[in-house]
């Protein structure tokens, strides 16, 4: 077996077990949200557990990036299912269809206005820092 092909196996394992990792993480967050009669899904729960992992350190990025990206690289097949079931309902469509386009468009435009309102303030969190690491670092150069 040559090295590029050992490589390769290294990195189709390492995004195997970084996928179950994630898969693991949101089943122990769906199983206590279904037994602790939570108002909030499991997916929720388990995002949230993970962005308190990922930034108290108890999991490194690298540890999970493989296996997120590979996820996030491959998400449109999980729309497959949505879709074919969609076009059993076609009568629903016919007689609510302006509805439920309502809702998509209107939830839609809701997640793009959340979405550029937070990065808008995570990048001006992030120059509030550099600037004061900025200026303890001056600080710490004149003294």
């Amino acid at each position: 077996m040559s090295t590029k092909s050992i490589e390769r196996l290294g990195g189709v394992a390492r995004i195997v077990a970084q996928s179950a990792f994630l898969a693991v993480v949101w089943f122990a967050a769906d199983f206590a949200s279904r037994h602790l009669d939570l108002p909030v899904p499991g997916s929720v729960i388990g995002l949230a557990a993970l962005l308190v992992l990922l930034l108290t350190g108890g999991v490194a990025p690298q540890w999970v990036k493989a296996g997120a990206d590979w996820l996030l690289s491959d998400l449109l097949l999980f729309f497959v299912p949505a879709a074919v079931a969609a076009v059993q309902y076609g009568g629903l469509f016919k007689a609510d269809g302006w509805r439920l386009a309502l809702v998509v468009v209107c939830g839609t435009l809701t997640v793009l206005v959340a979405v550029a309102f937070t990065v808008d303030q995570a990048v001006r969190l992030e120059r509030l820092l550099a600037t004061r690491r900025a200026r303890a670092v001056r600080v710490a150069s004149v003294g």
